[in-house]
């Protein structure tokens, strides 16, 4: 039935309604309400009710029991069969690693026997090899023996009647005792023939080295003589400077002599004009000279005050005559003090 106001409560089994209590009066409203009431299809079924669930959750429970030990009994079972296969299994395992122990020794063995083998192969290989170079060196050795010896009767043959020629020289000569010794003797000229060549050639190159020492000997003195000619060119040259400097300086000293000398000739000069000034102020003051020629100070002062008088009594004769002769006008200036 239709609700007139909202829904907020539930009921026990967890469906949204309200208290029985409110429920009736609820009831009586909305049969008052036609217009209001639409029926909901399938509203003559029962629905699920509490004691429907409870059936249902029963019926779920005993047969989720009962698959509960078919399970544990399946399990059980799987683990004594996976038991008695693990047992197996290890049985197996033990058996394939005695298997695998006992084909890798055998491989070991079949590679340490295949590298024995190989090493065996090789040296018979390297044996067999130098076998064939000695062999085939002796068979070249025999070949040339072979053509040795075909060449040496040919030789024979051709050098038979010289053989001949030599027995006869033997015999008629009384040098030769045997055609051995003569060969001998033959042979201890060719030697000394070689040891005079040999020597020859020694001398010849000691000769050499000789002419190539002389010449470098030759081209080192050469070399000197030039550098001693070089440093005499140089030594002539700083000769030369210096002696041009040389004679400046003695152009030079010798004016500055020669001023030395005038200002030394103008000293005495002047020193003796001072004295003689210094003398005759002295002999003017009827006064021994008490200052000698080299007291040129003292000297000098004494002129000084002497002047100085002698100025100041100029000036007072001026004076006064001037003060007699009005007149005229004084023609002498008066002396710088």
């Amino acid at each position: 039935m239709p609700r007139t106001k909202p829904t907020r409560k539930t009921d026990v089994i967890g469906n949204l309604d309200l208290n029985p209590e409110d429920a009736v009066p609820y009831f009586r409203e909305s049969l008052q309400q036609e217009k209001f009431f639409v029926k909901p299809p399938n509203w003559d079924s029962p629905g699920d009710s509490i004691e429907m669930l409870f059936l249902s959750n029963q019926r779920e429970y005993e047969q989720m029991t009962i698959l509960k030990k078919e399970l544990f009994e399946t399990a059980k079972n799987q683990a004594e069969i996976n038991c008695t296969r693990i047992q197996k299994m290890y049985k197996t395992q033990d058996r394939l690693r005695k298997r695998f122990i006992e084909v890798n020794s055998f491989i070991k063995d079949c590679a340490d026997k295949r590298r024995s083998a190989e090493k065996a192969i090789q040296h018979e290989s390297e044996l067999h090899e130098e076998l064939t170079g000695g062999i085939d060196e002796c068979n070249s050795s025999i070949k040339e023996l072979d053509a040795f010896r075909n060449d040496l009767k040919r030789t024979v043959k051709e050098f038979e009647p010289y053989e001949r020629v030599l027995d006869d020289v033997v015999k008629v000569s009384d040098i030769f005792e045997s055609p051995k010794d003569c060969m001998d003797r033959c042979d201890a000229l060719m030697l000394a023939q070689v040891e005079i060549n040999k020597l020859e050639m020694q001398k010849i190159q000691e000769i050499e080295e000789m002419r190539k020492t002389m010449l470098k000997v030759t081209n080192e003195a050469a070399l000197a003589v030039l550098g001693l000619k070089n440093d005499l060119a140089k030594l002539e040259r700083s000769y030369n400077q210096s002696r041009t400097m040389c004679l400046k300086m003695e152009k030079l000293l010798t004016t500055t002599k020669e001023t030395i000398t005038t200002n030394d000739l103008d000293k005495e000069r002047a020193l003796d004009g001072v004295q003689i000034m210094y003398r005759l102020l002295c002999k003017r003051r009827d006064m021994e000279p008490e200052f000698g020629r080299r007291d040129l100070e003292k000297s000098l002062d004494f002129i000084k005050r002497e002047v100085e008088l002698l100025v100041r009594v100029l000036r007072k004769a001026q004076a006064k005559q001037s003060s007699h002769k009005p007149g005229k006008h004084a023609t002498h200036e008066d002396p710088p003090c």
